[in-house]
């Protein structure tokens, strides 16, 4: 199962899109203030679980979600690659 990181501000949403046939966890989103939405979905055991995250400039692992996202423009929207497993 992917890693992700929670800020606690998390809502339920109904369905996460695939762009394209690469591994993807979600979809992420930023929007003109530059926050960046991470629409995520997991599956395991036969169980299916939906979240959106946001994450505002200001947030302290701002940087690191856009750096795994390998960049991010407003308005754009792209695939989520899954997070390492951690060792």
């Amino acid at each position: 199962m992917a890693a992700c990181l929670l800020d606690g501000n998390f809502s339920l949403v109904s369905a996460a899109v695939q762009i394209d046939d690469s591994p993807s966890i979600g979809t992420a989103t930023m929007s003109k203030d530059g926050t960046i939405e991470l629409r995520l979905i997991a599956r395991e055991g036969g169980m299916t679980g939906h979240a959106t995250l946001r994450y505002p400039p200001s947030h302290p692992e701002y940087k690191n979600i856009l750096d795994h996202l390998q960049g991010l423009k407003p308005v754009e929207t792209k695939p989520v690659p899954p997070w390492s497993s951690p060792k």
